[in-house]
């Protein structure tokens, strides 16, 4: 219950144990072709060029920035927390100049300073920022970023990674033109696959290109010839088939549950979550207007040992949570419900864990609260 890796479904542990076939087999084309259609479900586009990255979100980051910046281009980027500053490392290593809107960790992204960003830099071509900072547990609002951005001429890269299956979020709706994500958060499926997902303005802006990709792997005018939308693929890449077959099934349970019903059921696990931990006395980091369901950034109280907390769940019930990173380590805890694991079992065990966790550790916690606000909101919410 950290912040990814995600429990693995039974199903998709299966699915990645069947036999190994080739690349450029009839039925794995024909397991791309489905693979496609289920990541336009699930990020609710019609772009063509949408595709998983055969690495980690990371890669698919890196995707994004390279295909669509040049040296000398100008990047407008949000930080609020880790990764933005990930993006800026990607816009300066493409040549290219980023222009940094910063917000306090733990706060969304603010529009307008974006506004000003984007008049004051009226050259600027990109406009990058997290939708789901995964190192605060905040959700900035895509949308009014995204419309920003077409106002002033911009694409718009959109970090994904811990958003899609878990809350909200529209691609063709809110106008997002370079997308990528990961499949270990609330996808739920292995580490190491990126789907990512490109407009069509973006397709024209990296077929103008008069400056080489610089990365040859993640050059989507070299990989869409693989994952293109005829029957006869260009062999790009060996991809990793048994973690497309995990993929694909992820996918497909996604789509049977249904969009709707998976961001209902990260929702409601976090507010019995936070019930559970408001009545054990504890608080969190983010304003609840902005707190990401699947990822839950909880204050760290005064004089509690965060690492031999951490460490006992581990120890004594095999239970994982996370560290806060940056400024704000060792002042707050991020509690993942992510997937297959946002689930009414994990949010009793994580209360349970955390509050005989906290008693070990000399820290006043009333017995049973926790439970009994969780267990009570769930009735209070039962069909």
């Amino acid at each position: 219950m950290g912040p990814g890796p995600s429990d693995v479904s039974p199903r998709v542990l299966a699915a990645l144990a069947r036999p190994t076939i080739g690349h450029l087999d009839p039925l794995f084309v024909s397991l791309m072709d489905d693979i496609k259609l289920l990541l336009q479900y699930a990020f609710q586009t019609k772009n063509e060029l949408t595709l998983p990255v055969s690495a980690p979100g990371s890669a698919g980051m890196e995707a994004c920035f390279v295909n669509l910046l040049s040296p000398g281009d100008t990047a407008i980027v949000c930080q609020n927390g880790v990764f933005g500053g990930r993006m800026r490392e990607n816009v300066e290593r493409c040549g290219a100049t980023a222009i940094m809107v910063e917000d306090e960790w733990g706060s969304p992204v603010d529009p307008e300073k974006v506004q000003k960003a984007l008049r004051d830099h009226p050259q600027a071509s990109v406009l990058a920022f997290v939708h789901a900072e995964t190192s605060t547990g905040t959700r900035s609002d895509a949308a009014t970023l995204c419309k920003l951005a077409k106002e002033h001429d911009a694409l718009v890269i959109m970090d994904t990674v811990t958003s899609l299956g878990g809350i909200e979020l529209k691609v063709d709706e809110w106008g997002a033109d370079a997308v990528y994500s990961g499949s270990q958060k609330c996808l739920s499926c292995v580490p190491g696959i990126s789907p990512v997902t490109f407009s069509p303005k973006a397709v024209e802006r990296i077929q103008a290109r008069t400056h080489k990709v610089q990365s040859w792997f993640l050059d989507m005018q070299l990989v869409m010839g693989y994952w293109g939308g005829s029957s006869k693929r260009a062999y790009h890449h060996t991809a990793p088939v048994n973690a497309m077959y995990a993929l694909h099934e992820t996918l497909v349970m996604l789509e049977e549950e249904g969009l709707e019903n998976a961001i209902a059921r990260h929702h409601r696990n976090h507010l019995a979550l936070v019930a559970g931990l408001e009545a054990m006395g504890l608080s969190m980091a983010v304003d609840e207007a902005w707190r990401l369901p699947q990822l839950n950034l909880v204050c760290i109280p005064e004089g509690v040992d965060d690492a031999a907390v951490r460490t006992r769940l581990l120890r004594d019930f095999d239970l994982e949570i996370g560290a806060g990173l940056g400024a704000l380590a060792g002042k707050t805890w991020r509690i993942g419900l992510m997937g297959h694991a946002s689930r009414e079992r994990n949010v009793i065990l994580c209360l349970n864990a955390l509050e005989t966790a906290l008693h070990a550790e000399g820290h006043n916690v009333e017995s049973g609260a926790a439970l009994r606000a969780a267990e009570d909101f769930y009735k209070s919410t039962s069909n």
